[in-house]
């Protein structure tokens, strides 16, 4: 008796850099909970997130891809917003439409000194999944800086 399991991992691409997750064995349901850095040097430039189930002996098999719009949230983080409730504080709700991935209202927050944006994506090319990420700008000590 044989029975297939899935090992599921993630990546996010932007451009030529490639962050991935660590996969979890046998679960359909995988929680990460990792943190992974992506640089923005396009502002224009989609980011892609993918899910795969790790193959050993062939090559990983994509379960489902998600584009991640970040363009809302960029413009809040432009926008260099002076600090407000220390707490939480909605700053803009984003709704789901056909042009983004998101499955569920987004709301970029001011959270405990730092804007945040949680997502809740649904993945294409698969008959269901969701995957939910949240972004987190930070700033890196002598990098240019957002310009558009």
């Amino acid at each position: 008796y044989w029975a297939s399991s899935v090992d599921p991992g993630s990546k996010v691409v932007r451009l030529d850099e490639e962050v991935k997750t660590r996969h979890i064995y046998d679960d359909c349901n995988p929680y990460w909970d990792d943190e992974v850095d992506i640089g923005v040097y396009d502002l224009n430039t989609p980011i892609i997130l993918t899910v795969y189930d790790k193959n050993t002996f062939r090559h990983d098999h994509k379960m489902g891809e998600a584009k991640i719009d970040i363009s809302q949230y960029l413009e809040y983080v432009k926008a260099d917003l002076d600090p407000l409730d220390p707490l939480l504080t909605v700053v803009d709700t984003i709704e789901p439409t056909d042009e983004n991935c998101l499955s569920d209202d987004s709301h970029i927050v001011w959270k405990d000194g730092n804007l945040v944006q949680d997502m809740v994506l649904k993945l294409k090319n698969v008959a269901t999944g969701e995957v939910q990420i949240r972004l987190q700008w930070v700033n890196v000590p002598g990098a240019r800086g957002l310009t558009s």
